[in-house]
């Protein structure tokens, strides 16, 4: 391992599948999605209802550039499936875009809500949004 990952406690000697740090480990997701793709895709009803909660929905349409805010949940979405992937493939029940909610706290900061199923993971997700005209990214970490 060289200097730079050990001052900052990163290994992933030994684990394969993600990174060590010294208070566990942790999953990792990243997803980027194009926004021109969604002003199609939100005009269509049954993707809304297959892919959005309802509170993301009276979200994202309360919002002036609503398809930004489409866009960068189904990244949110995408980035926390992939850091979740051991826990989702261990659940018992299958996993739908619909059943990764995302939500504001009161101070702002994105919070993700989960199935019953992995509700014991929700308050180990952290999420950041960020999204241009263009693009909307998502990043999601999983604290052991």
């Amino acid at each position: 391992m060289d200097t730079f990952h050990e001052s900052v406690g990163l290994s992933n000697q030994g684990n394969p599948k993600g990174v060590h740090l010294r208070t566990g480990t942790v999953g990792l997701g990243v997803d980027i999605e194009e926004v021109g793709r969604f002003k199609k895709l939100i005009r269509n009803k049954r993707f809304l209802d297959k892919v959005y909660t309802r509170q993301e929905v009276v979200y994202c349409n309360s919002k002036k550039n609503r398809v930004q805010h489409f866009a960068v949940r189904f990244a949110a979405k995408e980035a926390v499936w992939k850091a979740l992937s051991e826990a989702i493939r261990r659940s018992t029940s299958a996993i739908r875009h619909r059943d990764i909610g995302v939500k504001n706290a009161e101070s702002g900061k994105p919070e993700v809500t989960l199935p019953k199923s992995l509700a014991r993971w929700a308050k180990k997700v952290t999420i950041s949004l960020s999204h241009t005209r263009s693009y909307a990214v998502a990043v999601a970490l999983v604290r052991n």
